[in-house]
């Protein structure tokens, strides 16, 4: 197979450099460029449901680790259509997937090929689904995983994580932060890079999603793509031009970028507010998937977005989750809160006359709802009746409060919803306190309590411990 990697900023031709995957000249991050004309590429039926179907127009890689990835469902949302006043609305289904997210796509090219450079360890700065998918395909190879995640990550996928035994580090308040901090592990040079927004295989995985949705359905109006880093939707753009380029499809969609009105940083350059300062804004969103404050590939997601005629747009939190419901109660969908900026987006489009009532439209559901930190609050609700859950659920959240900081007792109550009496907040301080869970000081003649390092080791374990039952 005959390709290059050519920077899409600068221009710059590099050759294949191991997991160094940004240009030399700029930082933009590489993109791999075929030799389309002189590939024989269709959409032949084949037994193999999973990404590496697409070989032909994937990078050369031999040891290929797999757990079923990819060949997700394009389902027909009737009934969302309906409530939201569109003829056809499609869901693009990455829930479906070994971890329940697209990221899956991305974690088998590059565990697999850092088998193939010879690599023992992996080390990656993700603020959830792809510090999962990394550490259950390195679970499979049997390679050493080092997860960098933020505070701002949902407790779901720090479970997945742990479960699969990776070594997980919190570094700093988002995404921006662990990126800064995995350059200092890069330092050693026996760790491969699996961080999104330093190698290009994660947009030679995610492409794939593309070829799929050509596949069943041809060319959409348009695709509607949650936004962090910026890199997704360029993934989505890149693959419906090399399907153009192989003369497989005519037309290409318009590409809308959604980010939330907490932080939209993408959406603030769409717009050209150049001078709006949302470097120095604080920034609040419960869509944790797609927060990040300085997005690595922006200049690729712009030019996704440009060049399909295609718009960026920010939708508040509030209509995230009502998105979210609408989802679930449908079409019986339950997605995280960034998959569920795209309904929201596609409401706000309908609304304006953005998009048309006709048009084809592709929803990106990049991962399960079952990740997000409510849902586990929920499970813990309903266990009420069996106290072992309910006492579980209490000592969960004040180690988790604690762990945001120290606090006191009636600070903990408040912030508990008052949902129990303090002397039971006591009560259960006192239990976490004997354990060595939390310490206590006294402070101008109020008791203070902060989380230990034991108690910070066994709130993950309580997390995955709920997770799991």
């Amino acid at each position: 197979m005959t390709y290059i990697l050519k920077c899409p900023k600068c221009g710059n031709v590099s050759k294949e450099m191991g997991p160094n995957y940004l240009c030399e000249k700029c930082g933009t991050l590489l993109e791999y460029v075929y030799d389309y004309k002189n590939i024989d590429f269709n959409f032949e039926p084949t037994r193999n449901s999973n990404i590496w179907r697409y070989e032909k127009i994937l990078p050369n890689i031999r040891r290929r680790i797999t757990l079923g990835e990819g060949g997700t469902p394009l389902k027909i949302a009737e009934d969302l259509a309906r409530k939201i006043g569109l003829k056809t609305i499609f869901l693009k289904d990455e829930t479906l997937n070994p971890t329940n997210s697209f990221r899956d796509r991305a974690a088998a090219l590059m565990v697999s090929q850092a088998l193939d450079y010879g690599y023992k360890k992996i080390v990656c700065a993700s603020n959830g689904n792809l510090g999962a998918s990394i550490a259950a395909y390195c679970a499979k190879a049997h390679i050493h995983a080092k997860i960098i995640v933020p505070k701002a990550t949902h407790i779901g996928k720090l479970a997945q994580m742990f479960i699969y035994d990776a070594e997980v580090v919190e570094k700093g308040e988002t995404l921006d932060d662990s990126l800064i901090f995995v350059k200092r592990i890069l330092t050693d040079k026996n760790f491969y890079d699996a961080t999104a927004e330093h190698n290009s295989l994660t947009i030679e995985g995610q492409k794939t999603i593309s070829f799929e949705i050509v596949e069943k359905m041809g060319t959409p109006d348009w695709v509607i793509v949650p936004m962090g880093s910026g890199g997704t939707i360029y993934s989505l753009w890149k693959g419906f031009i090399e399907l153009r380029e192989m003369d497989i499809l005519e037309n290409l969609p318009h590409m809308v970028g959604v980010q939330a009105e907490g932080c939209s940083p993408i959406v603030k350059m769409f717009l050209n507010k150049k001078d709006s300062g949302f470097e120095k804004m604080s920034i609040n969103t419960q869509a944790l998937a797609i927060l990040v404050k300085n997005p690595a590939n922006s200049f690729l997601a712009l030019k996704a977005i440009k060049n399909s005629n295609g718009i960026a747009v920010a939708v508040s939190d509030n209509q995230i989750m009502l998105a979210e419901k609408l989802l679930a109660k449908t079409e019986g969908l339950f997605a995280e809160p960034a998959s569920a900026s795209t309904i929201a987006a596609l409401s706000n489009l309908l609304n304006e006359g953005i998009i048309d009532k006709s048009d084809n439209v592709v929803c990106l559901i990049t991962a399960s709802g079952l990740k997000a930190p409510y849902v586990l609050e929920a499970i813990i609700r309903r266990g009420k009746k069996i106290s072992f859950r309910k006492s579980l659920g209490v000592k969960l959240q004040i180690l988790k409060l604690l762990d945001m900081g120290v606090s006191y007792g009636y600070e903990l109550w408040k912030a508990l919803g008052k949902d129990i009496s303090i002397q039971a907040v006591y009560q259960h301080l006192n239990e976490l306190e004997e354990k060595e869970l939390v310490k206590s000081d006294w402070k101008e003649r109020r008791k203070y309590y902060q989380l230990t390092e034991k108690g910070k080791h066994v709130l993950n374990l309580l997390e995955t411990l709920i997770l799991l039952f």
